[in-house]
C-alpha cells in the first residue's frame, strides 16, 4: 500500500458540523484536527440546492503563509471564490481548507493535513448530507499538488487508531486540478526554486542516489500513480511562467499509462493565475468531469 509521512495529528476537539440549510451560507473555522495545541480550520460552503456531493478545496499558496498572526488564512484567498463557487453555484458542498505550510513545516505535514481533511469530511458525511464514498478534491498550483497526492495516495485509514476519524480512508474519488506541479525533479532540474526547497526541506541535486534528490521523487505525485487512482482533470495555461505547461502532458501520461482517466485541458496564452476560472467554458469543463465522475 502507498504510504506517505508518518507524522499523525490526533484531533483533540472538533466544531460539530450542522446540517445544511435550504439557502446557501459558509460556515466558518470548522476545527477538523488539531496539532499540538495548532487548530486545522476549515470554510464549508453551504449551496443553495445541494447536489448530495462534496468537493475539498486547497487555495494555492506556493506551499508557504506568512509566519505573522494576522497573516490571511488559505480559505479567503480569491481562489476560493474563483476556483470553488463555481461548484458551489453547481450544487457541490465545498470544503475550503487551511493547512500547515512552509517556512515552519514540510511536504509531508501538508499532505497529511489534506488527507485529514477528506478523512473529516468522510466521516461526518451524513451530517453535510453528502455521499461519504463520493468525495471530490479541486485546487491550483500548490492546491492543485497536495490534492493530487491525495489522489494517487492509497489513504487508508488506520484501523487501529484511537482516533475513529483516522480509521476511514483519504482517498478522494475524482480531481480537477490546475497547473500542478507533478514531477516535481522535472521542475527543479530547470529551475532550482527556493519554494521548492522549503517544501522538501532540502535543495536539489542532480545525483539520483543522493537523499536530496530521493525528497523530490517521494514528494511528487508522480511517483504514486497506480490503476485504482481516480480521474483527473488538468487544466493548464500554456503560457505559465511558473510551472511549466508540459508538467500537465507529462502527468496525464503517467496516469494513462496505469490505465488510469486523465485529460489536459489547455488554456491558450494563459498564465499562472487562478483567473483563468472565470472563462465559463473552463468552468463547465470542471462541473461536467466531476458530474461525470462522481454523481453518475
Amino acid at each position: 500500500m502507498k504510504k506517505f509521512g508518518v507524522f499523525a495529528a490526533v484531533a483533540l476537539a472538533f466544531a460539530m458540523p450542522r446540517l445544511a440549510t435550504a439557502e446557501a451560507r459558509v460556515e466558518s473555522n470548522v476545527v477538523f484536527g488539531m496539532y499540538s495545541g495548532l487548530a486545522l480550520l476549515m470554510d464549508i460552503h453551504y449551496p443553495a440546492e445541494p447536489n448530495g456531493y462534496g468537493i475539498v478545496h486547497v487555495s494555492g499558496s506556493g506551499w508557504a503563509r506568512a509566519l505573522a498572526y494576522n497573516a490571511t488564512p488559505l480559505t479567503q484567498r480569491q481562489h476560493v471564490q474563483l476556483e470553488a463557487q463555481p461548484l458551489v453555484d453547481a450544487g457541490y458542498t465545498v470544503f475550503t481548507i487551511n493547512h500547515r505550510a512552509a517556512p515552519r513545516f514540510q511536504v509531508e505535514a501538508m499532505v497529511e493535513d489534506v488527507q485529514r481533511a477528506i478523512r473529516f469530511v468522510r466521516y461526518h458525511a451524513t451530517q453535510y448530507d453528502i455521499d461519504a464514498d463520493r468525495i471530490g478534491a479541486m485546487a491550483g498550483s500548490s492546491g492543485g499538488h497536495l490534492v493530487s497526492m491525495a489522489g494517487v495516495l492509497d489513504g487508508s485509514g488506520d484501523p487501529e487508531d484511537s482516533d475513529p476519524i483516522n480509521r476511514v480512508s483519504a482517498k478522494v474519488q475524482c480531481v480537477v486540478g490546475r497547473a500542478v506541479p507533478a514531477d516535481l525533479s522535472a521542475i527543479a532540474a530547470e529551475n532550482r526554486s527556493f519554494a521548492l526547497a522549503l517544501l522538501v526541506g532540502a535543495a536539489y541535486s542532480n545525483d539520483p542516489d543522493s537523499a536530496e534528490a530521493r525528497r523530490y521523487v517521494s514528494a511528487s505525485p508522480t511517483s504514486y500513480v497506480s490503476p485504482d487512482d481516480p480521474p483527473f482533470l488538468l487544466a493548464h495555461g500554456d503560457a505559465d511562467p511558473v510551472v511549466p505547461f508540459e508538467q500537465a502532458g507529462l502527468f496525464a501520461d503517467v496516469l494513462n499509462a496505469a490505465g488510469v482517466e486523465a485529460k489536459v485541458v489547455p488554456i491558450p496564452e494563459a498564465g499562472h493565475s487562478p483567473a483563468i476560472f472565470e472563462d465559463p467554458e473552463l468552468q463547465a469543463a470542471m462541473i461536467d468531469w466531476f458530474d461525470q465522475h462522481l454523481r453518475d
